[in-house]
């Protein structure tokens, strides 16, 4: 990855949801964006405020992927792809997931790091950590293309 962006913190859930608010706005048809973070750092906290902002539709139930593995969701542009790689037995299940049959869907992957495949497909990356006094959570944020917002 390339072009990381400043450090951004993030005092509590509602700055998470104007950050996917904002993620949203930047990406196109065919990204696929690793959220990294260890358990509880807001990976599906971002990600739904991520498809709710591309639906548009504040209330949308977006329950996390955790057993399902994948979750899509259609949006005016086409299809939104939402993965925990968390619980596969090996890489060779990335596959059978369909993260890579629609070329312009977007796809948000927690747990990317379990499959090499996945890492080197990704357009973009956003690390989330919890900061050591344990308030709010830090995002770093990366594009390949070096593209901001």
């Amino acid at each position: 990855m390339s072009a990381t962006l400043a450090p951004l913190f993030l005092a509590d859930d509602a700055a998470t949801a104007a950050l996917g608010q904002q993620l949203a706005v930047a990406l196109k048809p065919g990204d696929l964006v690793m959220l990294e973070g260890d358990l509880g750092a807001g990976k599906t906290a971002l990600a739904r405020a991520v498809i709710r902002a591309l639906v548009s539709d504040a209330s949308l139930d977006v329950p996390s992927p955790t057993f399902a593995l994948v979750q899509p969701y259609e949006w005016p542009r086409g299809t939104v792809l939402h993965a925990d790689l968390y619980r596969i037995a090996s890489e060779r299940d990335v596959d059978e997931l369909g993260l890579f049959d629609s070329p312009d869907a977007i796809v948000l992957v927690e747990w990317a790091e379990r499959s090499h495949e996945v890492m080197a497909r990704a357009t973009g990356a956003v690390r989330l950590t919890i900061p050591a006094d344990g308030a709010g959570r830090h995002a770093e944020i990366t594009f390949t293309d070096g593209r901001t917002f």
